[in-house]
């Protein structure tokens, strides 16, 4: 995918409900099934990768998060998962969550096909149950984009919308400077943030050599580093309960 495509798809992560304009964030807040963030008291931050597994990055990732004891959410791509398993493997065996992002990086717009998506989750679900023995809680819909049929298809297969704070999107998949990734994570920080990076971005990744930073000066300020699903039982929200064996597809 390139930058300017990526920049028409995730036009500033906040992407309201296409077939319903008024059932907005709020709405789904409120109702369930959706989380952007969650409030919390407790010192706690959720770091999200999305896009991989991918050979150059993921296990630089992963070697940063054992050095500073982070729990992380990676929102896995299924044709990479298939491609690249002992690094799911990895994730799974080092206490990290896996997450659905489809099995095609498939973009899910106004006139798209529940059908063909609610396919795609399945397949996705196959492969990364084959390749870790972990089933998925979380579904993150690719480019942030969303509607009231998509989150009510999530919730029916056993998933809850994991999106992200707005003001945690770090733009990494752009490369926009290592600085401005880290800047903007550092100066936006807050008790139950999701943050948004990408494990894998076309072209050179910034996003190492920023958690380099961010994640040494997070953990002087005290946070701890959760995965989404810990993170919702600090809060008022809970994870969807219904749990789907997935159907394995080889």
């Amino acid at each position: 995918m390139t930058a300017a495509l990526a920049g028409l798809l995730m036009v500033q992560s906040s992407v309201q409900a296409e077939d319903a304009p008024r059932r907005g964030r709020a709405y789904y807040e409120q109702r369930g099934g959706v989380v952007w963030e969650v409030p919390t008291e407790e010192k706690v931050i959720a770091l999200t990768f999305d896009d991989g597994p991918d050979p150059e990055n993921t296990g630089k990732i992963l070697d940063l998060l054992k050095r500073y004891e982070a729990k992380a959410t990676f929102f896995l791509v299924g044709n990479k998962v298939e491609r690249f398993p002992g690094l799911v493997k990895r994730e799974a065996a080092e206490g990290h969550e896996l997450a659905n992002h489809t099995y095609n990086h498939t973009y899910f717009k106004r006139n798209g096909s529940i059908f063909k998506l609610k396919q795609d989750l399945h397949r996705a679900e196959g492969v990364i149950y084959a390749a870790s023995g972990q089933k998925c809680r979380l579904f993150r819909p690719p480019g942030g984009f969303y509607s009231e049929k998509l989150i009510q298809m999530a919730m029916n297969e056993g998933y809850t919308v994991a999106m992200w704070s707005w003001h945690q999107d770090t733009r990494d998949w752009d490369t926009p400077g290592v600085d401005k990734i880290v800047n903007k994570v550092l100066s936006h920080a807050r008790n139950g943030d999701i943050v948004l990076f990408h494990d894998y971005v076309e072209g050179k990744s910034q996003t190492v050599d920023a958690l380099k930073e961010i994640l040494p000066e997070l953990k002087k300020r005290g946070y701890h580093f959760v995965t989404v699903s810990e993170l919702l039982s600090c809060g008022r929200m809970k994870p969807v309960k219904k749990l789907r064996t997935p159907d394995i597809h080889p």
